[in-house]
């Protein structure tokens, strides 16, 4: 009796789920798939500015391009959001390595003032 209720709660759980799946496969087809690219291009590049920022080392630049990015997403100009979220991704790997390289760069005694 147990064991028929568990199995029946759990096909209940499995049908939810893959119904829930295909609907969300249905809506990312419809969807324009150089928005869906420019989506995830400005959501990596804000990843690495927040990785960047981290090690107190953000670029002023890639906040920039972040936002003309998300503005050129919404007038519906996929690849120049796509190519500027990239440039900003590449910023902020890039001051992530710059802030953790001199994380520990000490000043030499003789340079202090």
């Amino acid at each position: 009796m147990r064991t028929k209720r568990l199995l029946s709660v759990l096909l209940l759980a499995v049908t939810f789920v893959a119904g829930t799946g295909v609907t969300l496969a249905a809506d990312a087809k419809a969807e324009n798939p150089k928005a869906v690219k420019a989506q995830m291009e400005i959501d990596k590049a804000d990843k690495a500015r927040k990785k960047a920022a981290s090690v107190e080392s953000e670029w002023t630049t890639t906040g920039k391009l972040i936002k003309k990015a998300q503005a050129a997403l919404k007038k519906g100009d996929y690849d120049t959001a796509t190519r500027l979220a990239k440039q900003a991704g590449e910023q902020g790997e890039i001051a992530y390595e710059q802030g953790a390289s001199q994380k520990e760069l000490r000043m030499p005694s003789y340079l202090k003032y």
